[in-house]
């Protein structure tokens, strides 16, 4: 472990702190930490930055409730900059996006790496500005209970691509219904966060409830 006296701060006492979704990978903000920043975010589990504007200490999700709990710091090789892995409890950004990295400056037409994280932004993008000719958009013109009717008919599909044991076409219908899914979370305003916490209390009970039948 690199012992945190040995990190680099800059001439205003300040280290850039780039902080990453811990299950995804996506970058979600560039922040700056001073040494009192640092030892607050390490003793809480929770990132606390200072700002530059403001001239003072922050502690990420304090007044929003979008907390971001520390998974891992690691200092790049010249101990002058961080990468902190988090779990988010909300959208990092004061827009209310997950990711404060929002507006592409430059793409070389290639395939964009896929996130479910990009497929909701996009969605949402659907449901704001309706866009012509697009089914995404139709599905919210339309409103919850056509949406909910999709859902419905998806999930038949994934019943019976499944029942006749054809992998191929099952992963097709689970993917259309993720896609309705998450139409149907956009409208509803639910995010994947919201989902995340769930699978993970669940996770914790699966858990109690295997040591019990253990014992």
């Amino acid at each position: 472990m690199t012992d945190i006296d040995k990190l680099k701060f800059d001439s205003d006492g300040l280290i850039p702190a780039i902080v990453k979704d811990a299950s995804s990978g996506k970058v979600l903000t560039l922040a700056y930490m001073n040494r009192e920043s640092l030892g607050i975010t390490l003793e809480k589990k929770l990132t606390c930055f200072y700002s530059r504007s403001r001239k003072c200490l922050w502690l990420k999700g304090e007044t929003s409730g979008n907390y971001q709990h520390v998974k891992s710091i690691t200092a790049d090789c010249d101990l002058d900059a961080l990468v902190i892995e988090v779990v988010p409890d909300g959208p990092a950004c004061h827009t209310g996006s997950f990711s404060c990295f929002t507006n592409p400056v430059y793409e070389d037409g290639g395939d964009a790496e896929f996130s479910l994280e990009g497929l909701m932004e996009m969605l949402k993008g659907r449901k704001t500005e309706k866009v012509e000719g697009s089914y995404t958009s139709y599905l919210f013109e339309k409103g919850i209970d056509k949406i909910l009717k999709k859902v419905g008919e998806e999930s038949t599909e994934v019943i019976i691509a499944g029942k006749a044991g054809d992998k191929k076409e099952t992963i097709y219908e689970i993917a259309d219904l993720a896609y309705h899914i998450m139409v149907l979370m956009i409208e509803m305003g639910i995010s994947l966060d919201d989902i995340h916490r769930e699978l993970a209390s669940r996770h914790v009970i699966d858990k109690k409830v295997k040591q019990e039948k253990m014992t």
